[in-house]
């Protein structure tokens, strides 16, 4: 069956009835976390009280959030706290749509001078957008999870300043996930994908804008340490029960064991050429060793397979978004048994880990990459959203380099 030509206008029209019919359905039961926001927002700006300013996390540890999160959140502290909410979700949704056009624009770069089908790829980022807004509306909506669409909003864009070889625009977006939300800190590998000559350069405006955000609240307050002790139940549906943790609360042990893992199984796929499934193997760790179950956590398994679907393979349909929505969502209402899902969930991370690292991915990169370049430098590039032009900086040579190798 052919299937029907997509012009730009109507791919972007069409995500964005998508996401608009999830939000309308959505907002009313929206805004179930929003006050952790709305709280730490206000403290953030309050200095003169005891618990706020940078006293923040040594008074308030269950506010794990990010400082640029409440930075953010404290820009609605002067509307009424309904409108501040209906904003921040409006907001909040609208950024899944940038998601959405970075990705497609991501992929249109990796795959320039490959005799990338354009039409295949805007198509391929739409079903795949198809299954990603719902979850985006999941944690922007529902939950109103600020500082977990910041991060990965920060994260997308790293990608698309990644495939332009920018190593400082890189490394600052990936200090603004880190400082949205720290479980960012698994997304890091990507910038190993950056040439190796430009590792220092993007590590050191990474380190540099963490230490920025962070250090001023452990120096002027040094309880603020208390937040990283800060536990949760230890759900019955988490895989971490089928790891043999049946603690109470968090283990000791999880929260680093989820920072390593992620930062290990990135620099793996990173090594073997596979950076386009850096951020779904760090929310694989998420969600294999987090002992909460939280449907939002899904959000940042679905930015992992779109980047994936799009970036990381050529196949028209874009499987893994499915499959990642309709095992993890959708387990979640048609599985009762809580012990049940936590074993889907960790057969999920095993068999997705084990896919994307070292199943054959056809990959026609390497074809004609000795060629001389076929356009200037100023010439515009047609992507699955419409032209983009190149970044002055960039030459074309580079443009058709490979990020991380493969």
């Amino acid at each position: 069956m052919r299937v029907p030509q997509l012009s730009n206008r109507t791919h972007l029209l069409l995500l964005t009835a998508w996401a608009v019919l999830w939000f309308v359905v959505v907002a009313p039961s929206g805004g179930f976390s929003w006050h952790y926001l709305r709280t730490g927002g206000e403290l953030i700006y309050d200095g003169s009280s005891a618990g706020g300013g940078l006293n923040l996390y040594a008074h308030h540890p269950e506010l794990q959030m990010g400082p640029v999160s409440f930075l953010v959140a404290g820009l609605f502290n002067p509307f009424p706290a309904e409108v501040g909410q209906v904003l921040a979700e409006a907001l909040m949704s609208l950024l899944g749509l940038v998601v959405l056009v970075l990705a497609g624009r991501s992929a249109a770069r990796h795959f320039l001078g490959t005799g990338t089908n354009h039409q295949r790829l805007r198509q391929r980022v739409l079903v795949a957008g198809l299954a990603f807004t719902p979850m985006w509306i999941e944690v922007s909506v529902r939950f109103a999870h600020l500082d977990d669409v910041l991060a990965l909003f920060f994260t997308a864009l790293a990608v698309y300043y990644l495939t332009r070889c920018n190593a400082a625009a890189t490394g600052i977006c990936m200090a603004m996930a880190l400082n949205s939300k720290p479980t960012a800190l698994a997304f890091l590998p990507l910038l190993l994908a950056l040439p190796k000559e430009r590792w220092l350069r993007a590590g050191l405006w990474c380190v540099g804008l963490v230490a920025v955000a962070w250090l001023p609240f452990f120096v002027v307050a040094p309880d603020s340490f208390a937040a990283a002790k800060f536990t949760i139940p230890n759900n019955p549906a988490s895989a971490l029960r089928w790891l043999g943790a049946n603690d109470p609360q968090t283990p000791d042990w999880a929260r680093p064991a989820q920072a390593a893992l992620g930062l290990a199984l990135g620099t793996v796929a990173v090594w073997r050429g596979r950076w386009a499934a850096v951020v779904l193997l760090g929310a694989d760790a998420r969600i294999v060793l987090d002992p909460s179950v939280y449907t939002y956590y899904t959000a940042s398994v679905l930015l992992g397979t779109l980047l994936w679907d799009v970036c990381g393979q050529r196949r028209l349909v874009p499987w893994w978004s499915w499959i990642a929505l309709l095992v993890l969502y959708g387990g979640v209402f048609l599985v009762p048994d809580e012990s049940a899902r936590g074993l889907i969930r960790l057969g999920f991370v095993v068999v997705s880990a084990v896919y994307v690292l070292f199943a054959p991915v056809r990959d026609r990169r390497e074809r004609g990459r000795h060629k001389p370049p076929a356009r200037v430098e100023e010439e515009p590039v047609e992507g699955p959203w419409g032209p983009m032009w190149d970044p002055g900086r960039t030459r074309p040579w580079e443009a058709r380099r490979p990020v991380g190798g493969g």
